[in-house]
């Protein structure tokens, strides 16, 4: 144990980059999800067949993008984004660059629970509204949201525990991250101490933002009181 001590403080400024590197992706994809992907998924839920503002063409290209993105296997996706990756911030590399493939897995990861949360309010919400003569606006931000909230930020919460996992693939464009360090200093080095105690601190951390995700949704979830 004190050997493995002395290293893991050899280490330490390794692992310090590589915590703020796997905080920076996940910081840049979940807003992407928040911005971009809570809107999104509204929509398809607003325009998906029997939805409150059905539009056919407007629901099959989102869909399609969910589907597309989610169904590539995320390191054929990184590698086939990179193109636009170098478009869009200038260069391929780094933990920037490896934002985008993980914002674009986000966005559709969050759309597609979006969906499926407002998917589960009663009707007689969307009939309510419409009977005080509530517009789209204000359908989703009095009615549905609200309703919906607690379910919002367990799909959230889901959201970031796999885009931890993601991250740890982010290595083969020198996005760093906790992953890529248990990779590089643990496995390829043959310090498999160090990876698993990389590996421990990655489980603690998933535990403690499901816990914290989970209590959110119990404390904002109106049916429990």
């Amino acid at each position: 144990m004190n050997e493995l001590a002395q290293r893991l403080g050899e280490y330490r400024g390794e692992i310090v980059t590589s915590i703020v590197e796997t905080g920076a992706m996940l910081g840049w994809s979940l807003l992407a999800a928040v911005l971009i992907g809570l809107p999104m998924g509204t929509g398809m839920y607003l325009a998906r067949r029997g939805g409150p503002k059905e539009r056919g063409w407007l629901y099959s290209g989102l869909n399609g993008f969910v589907n597309v993105v989610r169904s590539v296997p995320f390191l054929l996706f990184v590698v086939a984004l990179i193109p636009f990756t170098r478009w869009a911030v200038g260069t391929s590399f780094g933990t920037t660059a490896a934002a985008v493939p993980l914002s674009f897995v986000a966005v559709a990861l969050y759309a597609r629970w979006v969906e499926q949360t407002l998917v589960e309010i009663p009707r007689d919400t969307v009939e309510l509204a419409d009977s005080l003569g509530a517009n789209t606006f204000q359908l989703v931000t009095r009615f549905l949201y609200p309703e919906a909230r607690s379910g919002l930020v367990l799909s959230m919460t889901t959201v970031t525990i796999s885009m931890i996992s993601y991250s740890t693939i982010m290595g083969v464009v020198g996005g760093g991250g906790v992953g890529d360090f248990a990779i590089r200093y643990g496995y390829q080095r043959y310090e498999y101490d160090i990876m698993y105690v990389t590996i421990a601190l990655i489980v603690v951390l998933v535990m403690l933002i499901q816990t914290f995700g989970t209590r959110l949704s119990m404390a904002l979830d109106h049916r429990s009181r």
